[in-house]
């Protein structure tokens, strides 16, 4: 596998109930400051990104549009090619509505006093936390997940006594590409953060390899009851 640019082509994009589609893998920039995440996501963009995940409540949303000018992708063209998410409900600016952190409760509930399901719902989600049942809600009724902290911030990078390392040496990847690449086929939405143009790199590039039926399984089994502990939004 090879850590250079990648076309956006080869990253799948996830069709949304409302004729949309959104690149499966974006980059997540909470917690950079405005000022830092100018060369971030200009990083992102020439790696091959065109998914931003990002809000008004990280204070960077400045940073993240004056990126975008400096790159190019803030009008025309290549402004169609990138998909940009910002967590904002009233501004009419929004061309696909997605909700965070919404249990099924909440789903059948926005449902009942909209007459609507969303599009995307964005959770913590990622081996030793799976939510299966909001999981399995989302996709019966059409809603696509979005896994904030796919790796738990990195702490599923060791879980399993050593089952994703194990992965990794069989595949010769990293540990975090075997989780990530667990997230696309199961066809969930990701958004890992790095600041690394290097491992911006290596978080996009997981389409050479595939998982066994078996390695497959060993991530599901990883499923406990801990959370990494913090909301996205």
């Amino acid at each position: 596998m090879t850590n250079g640019h990648i076309n956006p082509a080869n990253v799948p994009d996830i069709a949304l109930k409302d004729g949309h589609s959104i690149p499966q893998v974006g980059l997540g920039v909470l917690r950079i400051d405005d000022e830092g995440v100018v060369p971030v996501i200009e990083s992102a963009l020439e790696a091959g990104y065109r998914h931003i995940d990002g809000a008004a409540g990280y204070n960077n949303e400045a940073g993240v549009g004056r990126a975008l000018a400096a790159s190019g992708y803030n009008t025309g063209a290549k402004r169609e090619t990138l998909w940009v998410t910002a967590k904002l409900r009233d501004e009419g600016m929004a061309r696909t509505l997605g909700v965070c952190n919404f249990m099924p409760a909440d789903l059948k509930r926005l449902h009942e006093e909209t007459g609507a399901w969303p599009a995307v719902n964005q959770i913590e989600l990622h081996p030793t936390w799976q939510q299966r049942e909001v999981a399995a809600f989302c996709k019966e009724h059409g809603i696509a997940v979005e896994a904030y902290s796919p790796m738990a911030r990195g702490a599923d990078l060791n879980a399993g006594d050593g089952t994703i390392e194990k992965i990794a040496a069989a595949h010769e990847v990293s540990p975090a590409q075997v989780i990530l690449r667990w997230h696309i086929e199961n066809g969930t939405i990701i958004i890992p953060k790095s600041v690394h143009a290097d491992r911006q790199k290596e978080n996009l590039n997981l389409f050479g390899f595939a998982l066994t039926a078996d390695e497959h399984a060993a991530i599901d089994a990883l499923d406990g009851p801990t959370r990494a502990g913090h909301t996205y939004a």
